[in-house]
């Protein structure tokens, strides 16, 4: 790729090429937001355009800055950036199985299992934010649909908050769970990754090879991608509905036990 810009590279608006948009298109303006490790004064404020100018900022408008108690602050900043986003070269996880409905989950469970699904829940380690695991297990559910209380061929295991590792995998165990589902909202020091790698590894050490059940992950940092890295079956981000857990648990489930689920549009829910 040519080192000189298009005009329509410039503009941001042609091919698979574009800049930042700020006050116009193609201005190549953002916006970032980090916190310092030093008190709020004059000396901080330039410190925090220094680091900006070094990040490729230039210029570099320092927008807000506020003291984090007495030795951090942090700080909003605004600047023009000259680098360009290629778009072809963006990597996405496509979803690689169908969403199904309700009817059309409950009908495979039956055929597959000949029993009900169960699911085992819950918020590992010091995680006491239960909001992701219950948008997805309770019946209330998550933007307009229904948790996976709601499907008649699941059974649901909600063990709630800071749920120690040990005590996931003895419940499980318990309820001969078929998929277990951790939630991680509480991320400092990537609090998220070591916990679901101790989970999963606590799950090979408890099961026979080929029966784990299907681990899952969910929270709004994890990167798509790297479950297997984690250890588990599947990670799922920040948006993610129930019917599109559900759909994953039928789909891995049918895959363990030789089946297939067909790829069709999903029908209302009964």
């Amino acid at each position: 790729m040519s080192s000189t810009p298009t005009p329509g590279e410039r503009s941001g608006t042609q091919g698979s090429v574009v800049r930042p948009y700020g006050d116009m298109t193609g201005d190549g303006m953002i916006q970032v937001s980090f916190t310092l490790p030093v008190p709020h004064d004059k000396r901080a404020e330039g410190a925090a355009l220094q680091l900006a100018g070094k990040m490729g900022m230039s210029p570099a408008l320092l927008v807000h800055a506020k003291a984090m108690g007495p030795e951090h602050t942090f700080f909003v900043v605004y600047g023009s950036v000259t680098h360009l986003v290629e778009l072809d070269k963006v990597e996405v996880l496509e979803r690689d199985f169908p969403l199904l409905s309700a009817k059309e989950i409950n009908t495979t469970i039956k055929k597959t299992l000949r029993r009900p699904l169960v699911v085992v829940g819950a918020c590992i380690g010091t995680d006491a934010h239960t909001v992701g695991i219950d948008a997805i297990l309770n019946i209330k559910g998550f933007a307009g649909e229904k948790g996976l209380e709601y499907y008649s061929e699941v059974q649901v295991v909600n063990l709630g908050a800071q749920v120690l590792v040990p005590e996931l995998v003895e419940r499980a165990r318990e309820e001969q769970a078929d998929a277990v589902l951790v939630s991680q909202v509480v991320t400092q020091r990537d609090a998220h990754i070591h916990n679901t790698t101790a989970m999963s590894a606590a799950f090979r050490e408890a099961y026979p090879a080929g029966a784990v059940p299907i681990l899952i992950a969910g929270g709004p940092r994890f990167e798509e991608g790297s479950a297997k890295a984690l250890g588990v079956d599947r990670i799922f981000g920040k948006g993610t509905t129930p019917s599109e857990v559900a759909s994953y648990l039928i789909h891995a489930v049918a895959q363990r036990h030789g089946a297939a689920t067909r790829q069709q549009p999903a029908k209302e829910q009964q």
